[in-house]
């Protein structure tokens, strides 16, 4: 049946287009944008959708996150918000008298932030053995680049003081000693306690990916990246997809070491298209860690040091290869750069590929720089001329912002996410909330935005501030614009699928103060409702 959606504010996100009446939508797409009337007329017997005074707008659209992980951690130990060790050592605890995990299984740990423990620094395998001293233990970071190990999980995965430090990553010691202490940081070497663990761990992919699911869409976003995913995630997707129970459309980006090119060849009808709401979107490179953690590949020294800046995850030839290897495939690749040295490698590794294999600067190929934490104004300047979209997280303001005065100094923290700039360069910026890492809230990165406030309310870097219509820009059709989707989705027109939200209020007319403070009313799916709140 046809709807019609009426009486309330219809952002269309359109520029040149006048708030309408009404919006008529028929089956999966908007047929009609304008007066109550015309849309009447057009369908007489349409289902009527009184917005009682609410706004409707375009759905949001997620523009980096980790769905398989968001499904994967809601089996686990929640350690976000974790005050001390003791608290810790509680909630592992409480999670392995929940599970009854048995010396067979393992206690995993999710989301703990070392930035706001009491003391100030990552438990080590001395605090983990005293939650098991025989069942492995691991506990994630919050930034996922690092965690920690108990005794035991070390032993399985044969880590000792003979273990050396494995190329852009590291293990923790024992002050005066190689014997690790539990620590691990970045890709590699987690992948070696990771590896162990998992393999360990009951899967319920099915149930775990709707429980995911619902939560993007609690927050009307539909859709949704699995944006390092591993050929295992690959596979769960597609399963959800083939029997029906994806809602949101999930669009997969393969981590490089994962073998891309098999993964693309074994499911040919999710290349670049979607198949019951899934399609693989492209490739991932990883190509830093995180300022939070003092392990993003800066430029010039972090605060209070010398000489250290962090460290790349790969060498230049390497990024360089990807990038050719995505040019020459078609696919799009994304690059995770939160240093301004990550930044000028994938701009200069993208650079180096494009001559390689002959491409021209104009080649609508959009390429992505993931996070953009620390890229500088000429950088950006950069990605102008060959077509990289920038994709911010911007929430590190608020999150994290009081840790980056500490960790980068006051100049390079203001420019953090330097979202106006971007814009003033004529990219097409979009935001994320790289979830797990935070709950993927939309109107809250709008807020953070706009504001650009941290937890203490320090304002950092006002003169990055953006207007409320940019940040809903970079939310909607910015979003679309980064998977090629600009004509079928982020904006209320006729002929776009009719994914949509419904707010509380119009976000145009709140208070910049309180945007986060909007409410998701009801989410629709190329119209369906699959979300509505209460």
């Amino acid at each position: 049946m046809d709807k019609i959606y009426f009486n309330g504010d219809i952002l269309t996100m359109e520029e040149d287009r006048q708030e309408p009446e009404a919006v008529l939508v028929s089956g999966t797409v908007i047929t009609f944008v304008g007066s109550l009337k015309e849309a009447e007329r057009l369908s007489p017997g349409a289902e009527m959708n009184d917005l009682k005074g609410k706004s409707l707008m375009p759905a949001f659209i997620d523009c980096h996150s980790h769905i398989s992980l968001v499904a994967q951690f809601s089996q686990f130990a929640d350690l976000s918000g974790s005050t001390d060790f003791q608290d810790i050592k509680g909630r592992l605890l409480a999670y392995q008298k929940e599970q009854k995990t048995g010396e067979d299984g393992v206690i995993i740990g999710v989301g703990y932030d070392h930035n706001f423990l009491e003391e100030k620094r990552h438990p080590d395998k001395t605090v983990l053995d005293q939650v098991s001293g025989r069942v492995p233990v691991f506990i994630l970071h919050a930034s996922g680049h690092m965690g920690v190990a108990n005794s035991a999980l070390l032993k399985t995965a044969g880590i000792d003081a003979t273990t050396k430090d494995v190329e852009g990553s590291r293990f923790g010691r024992v002050p005066g000693s190689m014997e690790p202490d539990g620590y691990a940081e970045e890709t590699k070497a987690l992948k070696l306690l990771l590896d162990q663990v998992y393999s360990k761990v009951p899967r319920d992919p099915k149930a775990q990916i709707h429980k995911a699911q619902e939560l993007y869409l609690s927050h009307g976003i539909t859709t949704v990246q699995d944006g390092a995913a591993s050929a295992q995630d690959v596979e769960s997707l597609y399963e959800a997809a083939g029997d029906g129970s994806l809602l949101v459309d999930v669009v997969s980006y393969i981590l490089v070491g994962e073998n891309p090119e098999q993964v693309e060849q074994k499911y040919p009808d999710l290349k670049k298209r979607y198949w019951n709401h899934m399609k693989l979107g492209g490739r991932k490179v990883i190509l830093d860690g995180s300022p939070q953690g003092r392990t993003a590949w800066l430029s010039k020294p972090y605060e209070g040091e010398t000489e250290y800046r962090g460290y790349p995850a790969m060498e230049d030839s390497e990024v360089k290869g990807y990038a050719a290897d995505a040019i020459n495939s078609g696919m799009q690749i994304l690059a995770h750069c939160n240093g301004d040295a990550a930044s000028e490698q994938w701009i200069e590794g993208w650079k180096a590929a494009m001559k390689q294999t002959k491409t021209a600067e104009n080649e609508d190929l959009r390429p992505v720089m993931i996070h953009c934490q620390t890229v500088r104004k000429e950088q950006l300047s950069q990605m102008k001329k060959i077509g990289m979209i920038p994709s911010m997280f911007v929430d590190h303001v608020y999150f994290w912002g009081d840790i980056h005065l500490k960790n980068l100094g006051k100049e390079r923290a203001e420019v953090i996410s330097p979202a106006r700039s971007a814009f003033e360069q004529g990219l097409c910026v979009n935001f994320h909330q790289d979830s797990p890492v935070i709950p993927p809230d939309m109107l809250h990165t709008v807020w953070c935005a706009v504001n650009r406030t941290t937890r203490e309310g320090t304002v950092l870097g006002e003169e990055e501030r953006v207007s409320i219509y940019q940040a809903l820009k970079a939310v909607t059709i910015n979003g679309a614009y980064a998977y090629f989707e600009e004509d079928q989705k982020g904006s209320i027109t006729e002929g776009k699928l009719a994914d949509l939200v419904i707010l509380s209020q119009n976000p145009l007319k709140t208070p910049p103060q309180k945007l986060r403070e909007i409410k998701v009313e009801e989410t629709v799916k190329e119209g369906r409702t699959v979300y509505r709140r209460g």
